[in-house]
């Protein structure tokens, strides 16, 4: 006789929850990380942008000392190099004013699950509490309302609508980018 394996608490028991809505009111938000991990990389830039009525109302741009050299690959995908990064505060100094900047607005961006995670895990590892706000992921969006596309990238769905991003792999452009593209599906979304 076989039984079920006893089902493991959720990793991130108090993250936000996946939604697929339209909304006029939210904050998009990107971070550009030295690697893909919470637990061994570091976030080297913050980004957000408040939107209210579905346009850009407040922004926030910060880059972030990781306290040790960041890989070559890195500084090629984003543009950020150390020299940037020498007198940027570290994450313990910013994180409370951004976390405090997107409050409980639902969260915006491109492939986010990857962003909320690394600002869940990295909050609590600094003892604040859990980023809990739900989230609209555009390339889910995007996946859901374009199924006929092979690709999702944020570079992919903007050259689609038209929309030329400032600076791809910079965490505020990003941020950008990710609202207008949203702003436009939602014109596809029932």
């Amino acid at each position: 006789m076989r039984t079920a394996a006893p089902k493991r608490p959720p990793a991130r028991p108090y993250k936000g929850q996946s939604l697929l809505l339209a909304l006029d009111d939210y904050v998009a938000v990107d971070i550009e990380t030295t690697g893909l991990s919470p637990r061994y990389s570091a976030i080297i830039e913050l980004g957000a942008v408040k939107v209210r009525g579905s346009r850009p109302r407040d922004e926030v741009s910060l880059l972030v000392n990781p306290g040790f050299d960041i890989p070559p690959a890195i500084t090629a995908l984003t543009g950020i190099t150390d020299d940037m990064l020498w007198t940027a505060p570290p994450l313990a100094d910013v994180l409370p004013y951004f976390l405090d900047f997107i409050g409980t607005d639902v969260i915006l961006g491109h492939n986010v699950n990857f962003d909320v995670n690394f600002l869940y895990d990295k909050a609590l590892m600094m003892g604040l509490p859990p980023l809990g706000n739900d989230f609209v992921d555009t390339m889910r969006l995007s996946r859901r309302l374009y199924p006929q596309y092979r690709h999702h990238r944020l570079s992919d769905l903007s050259e689609r609508m038209g929309i030329l991003p400032d600076t791809a792999h910079r965490a505020l452009a990003d941020c950008y980018t990710a609202a207008a593209c949203y702003e436009c599906m939602k014109q596809d979304m029932d």
